[in-house]
């Protein structure tokens, strides 16, 4: 009798297990990623597609997408993935600088010429090697990198810009770090750190005299309302990562990665050819707005980064070949 006992327990239990099982693996995984791009822009636009094409694959991924900083504020995502408090990210290569020093050189102005050199770093061996070390000393799982844009300087009003010298004293809004102020002294500014709902009502009440971003970003964030002058300093032409957190990201099947990485690649590489696409028209569409747009020689600005980068000793934590295969490339 106790051996029937047992064995009907036994049962019992086991039934029990697999009814557990199958609702844990029928309960889908939530994937949160939270961006400081607004609804508008193209990042965002990428991260919404790469939504609906996991929706569409049906392999128990829950994606929601959060813009404008809504779900966590600009800088603090990264934290949040290590710490388990979100899944996925718009990561920037100056939030990997603050913690692996020796990549700083991502950051640097004028390190990239154009698009197609930033596809051939980070699509080549160099991008491997980058993504290897954000993983193995972050925690974080680079899924796709995706093109932000070329930066340039936007002004509240209007001045005559022909180097850093004529940008001096003016209080420029840059995120927060230590590898932007750097590169803000390169642009002859005063850099103000704010988070980029923010940017808008500081360019309207004064509080800042200009901004530099991507003029898709510009453009979708509406700072021409408040702004007179785009000066096309072409500073940065900047990448931006689809992160996640590493143990998730390992967490997945198969199949999950699978239909992971493919949403990704696909969204990052539809987003690039759409911000391409208005890059190369956005400029007429904000001269129609009333901005002045003025396309200038860099060269001081080259020669500026270059003295500051080598007088600088945060610049002396970086890798000096990985700078160097980086130009190159």
């Amino acid at each position: 009798m106790t051996t029937r006992r047992n064995v009907m327990a036994g049962a019992i239990a086991a039934a029990a297990v697999g009814i557990a099982g199958r609702s844990q693996a029928q309960t889908p995984v939530q994937i949160r990623i939270s961006t400081a791009a607004p609804p508008s822009d193209f990042l965002t636009k990428a991260l919404e597609q790469l939504k609906t094409d996991i929706d569409q694959a049906s392999v128990g991924l829950n994606v929601s997408v959060h813009p404008a900083s809504t779900l966590f504020k600009q800088g603090t995502e990264v934290p949040a993935l290590q710490r388990g408090n979100l899944e996925m990210s718009t990561m920037t290569s100056f939030e990997v600088a603050q913690q692996v020093p020796e990549l700083g050189y991502f950051n640097r102005a004028y390190l990239l010429r154009d698009y197609d050199q930033l596809r051939r770093v980070f699509d080549g061996p160099i991008g491997e090697d980058f993504r290897k070390t954000v993983a193995d000393k972050m925690g974080i799982q680079i899924v796709a990198t995706h093109y932000l844009g070329t930066r340039q300087v936007n002004l509240r009003q209007k001045r005559d810009v022909k180097g850093p010298a004529d940008l001096s004293g003016v209080k420029m809004r840059m995120p927060a770090g230590p590898e932007w102020l750097l590169l803000g002294r390169t642009l002859g500014v005063t850099p103000v750190p704010l988070g980029m709902p923010e940017v808008y009502l500081a360019l309207k009440t004064g509080t800042v005299d200009g901004q530099e971003n991507p003029l898709s970003i510009l453009n979708a964030a509406k700072f021409y309302e408040v702004s007179e002058q785009i000066v096309l300093t072409a500073h940065m032409v900047q990448p931006v990562f689809f992160a996640m957190a590493k143990p998730i990201w390992d967490g997945l099947t198969a199949a999950q990665k699978k239909a992971l990485g493919g949403a990704s690649l696909k969204a990052a590489k539809t987003g690039d050819a759409a911000r391409l696409a208005d890059e190369a028209a956005v400029v007429q569409a904000l001269k129609g707005r009333g901005l002045t747009v003025d396309a200038i020689d860099v060269t001081p600005f080259r020669a500026a980064a270059d003295k500051i980068y080598s007088d600088s000793d945060l610049a002396k934590q970086w890798d000096p070949v990985g700078l160097q295969r980086a130009q190159k490339a």
